[in-house]
């Protein structure tokens, strides 16, 4: 009996952790219902030559209630120094989407750095439309955004 209440008590913590972990992120980043951010990719290596790489379970930091990954200690340093740096426009939400007034996921394969900022898009073809007015789409999205970034996706969607 000892055994099963203690079995039933660590799955009532667990569900507690991973239930808090997962409405950590606010509306305002896209992150998994985990909490991890951009998918688990090291968001400082877009910026290196290697480009995107994922990142380590062992190399962590929150910024904006979502967890991001880092492939070694350095990039992490590098992060908490100056998070708003590197961490995705929009939270790592599509910049096309932004741009139309909505939350749709951020893809980390799907990327391009614009003046020395991270944007991510939800599919090549997105991206595609995206870059042929990009100066456009991120006035758009940056204006969008204020209005936005508090607002859960769904609700965007009505």
């Amino acid at each position: 009996m000892i055994k099963f209440l203690r079995t039933v008590l660590m799955g009532l913590a667990l569900s507690t952790a991973l239930l808090t972990s997962a409405f950590a992120a606010g509306n305002d980043v896209n992150a998994t219902t985990t909490g991890l951010a951009m998918r688990g990719f090291d968001p400082v290596s877009y910026f290196q030559d290697s480009g995107p790489v994922a990142g380590d379970l062992k190399y962590t930091a929150e910024y904006n209630g979502a967890t991001y990954r880092f492939v070694s200690k350095a990039n992490k340093e590098q992060f908490e120094a100056d998070p708003v740096a590197f961490a995705p426009a929009y939270g790592g939400f599509c910049a096309f989407g932004t741009a139309m007034g909505f939350k749709f996921d951020g893809d980390p394969s799907v990327w391009k750095i614009v003046d020395k900022k991270l944007y991510l898009n939800l599919s090549p073809a997105v991206q595609k439309r995206w870059v042929s007015e990009e100066a456009e789409f991120i006035v758009q999205a940056d204006n969008n955004w204020t209005d936005i970034k508090d607002k859960s996706p769904e609700s965007l969607q009505k």
